[in-house]
């Protein structure tokens, strides 16, 4: 924590009466004193809400009606789709900049979801900073000195944490009769697109929101219909898998475990992409803020046994009572 203050960083957590609220903030100077939010929910202190990406956990779904809420364009789109209200802050294409409460931050594209981005920044000392939400690719972030980051494969223990997305598995599976379990925000744009990138050039029978999604979000995807309309291959979320007829094929895409049969496709860095990242940004200090559980703390301390310094989000004693 130290090194943080050395660099002019404050990470800093949330606490009422309910215990703490999701994630972090981030304190720094830039001319003046910032506070910017990590994918956590509006509150009085937050100068900016930096939304990476629309899944749940992440919290845009009340982040998008602040003003000081910002993300990209298909982002901000999809969180207007899942969940029917408005996104009232400040959009963006991902690789453009924005200026947030007077300071010039960087976005780069993270290919966890259609929209998905890091945001890069510098304080008044010359700190570079670079939140990331979830990473499946992780090639064009930049260097920088503090990072915020991920740890969902991040268990160096578990070997379901260490894989390769199983395209072939995935090739092998496109017949007549088959649905795929994706669900419907990221999982289910990408199973169209790989479908399409594999010559696939049938009708697609998705469920509603998905369907919905994937038209908004994608072009020249060919023909995309509702369920039921089309019977040879079907993209539903997994939970909705059952109510399938019993004579299709079903797997779910997916890099945990399940009850379905499994196709390993992933939209995170597996434990070994995470540290390849961590290795070619080379920060200073990273600090692992999702998901709750204990990936965090066995990543950090990973890390930290092999030359880097990393604190997880429950080591950090910075709070703030509300």
């Amino acid at each position: 924590m130290k090194k943080l203050v050395d660099l002019g960083v404050l990470p800093i957590r949330r606490r009422s009466s309910k215990g703490y609220t999701p994630h972090l903030l981030i304190s720094f100077r830039s001319e003046k004193l910032h506070i910017f939010g990590i994918d956590t929910t509006p509150n009085e202190d937050s100068h900016a809400l930096l939304i990476t990406h629309a899944h749940s956990d992440h919290h845009g779904s009340s982040a998008m009606l602040s003003q000081n809420s910002v993300a990209s364009e298909k982002t901000a789109k999809a969180l207007e789709i899942m969940y029917g209200r408005r996104f009232v802050g400040t959009t963006f294409k991902v690789g453009d900049c924005v200026d947030m409460d007077g300071v010039r931050i960087r976005t780069y594209p993270t290919g966890h979801t259609i929209g998905a981005t890091a945001f890069y920044w510098e304080n008044e000392v010359g700190t570079t900073l670079l939140t990331t939400g979830d990473v499946k690719d992780a090639s064009q972030l930049p260097r920088c000195d503090v990072l915020v980051t991920e740890a969902t494969y991040g268990d160096p223990y578990d070997p379901q944490c260490s894989f390769t997305d199983d395209i072939s598995a995935f090739k092998d599976a496109i017949r007549e009769n088959v649905a795929f379990g994706a669900y419907s925000f990221g999982k289910a744009q990408r199973a169209v697109k790989l479908l399409r990138s594999l010559g696939y050039k049938e009708e697609i029978g998705m469920d509603s929101k998905s369907l919905e999604l994937t038209r908004e979000l994608m072009e020249h995807m060919g023909s995309l219909v509702s369920l039921g309309e089309n019977g040879k291959m079907s993209i539903v979320p997994p939970r909705d898998l059952h109510r399938l007829p019993d004579h299709l094929d079903k797997f779910v895409l997916t890099g945990r475990s399940c009850s379905h049969q499994r196709i390993k496709i992933s939209d995170h860095l597996d434990f070994n992409g995470l540290i390849k990242m961590v290795r070619d940004c080379k920060p200073e200090v990273t600090i692992l803020y999702h998901p709750l559980g204990s990936r965090p703390s066995k990543l950090a301390q990973y890390l930290n046994e092999n030359g880097f310094t990393a604190i997880p989000l429950d080591a950090i004693t910075n709070v703030m009572i509300h």
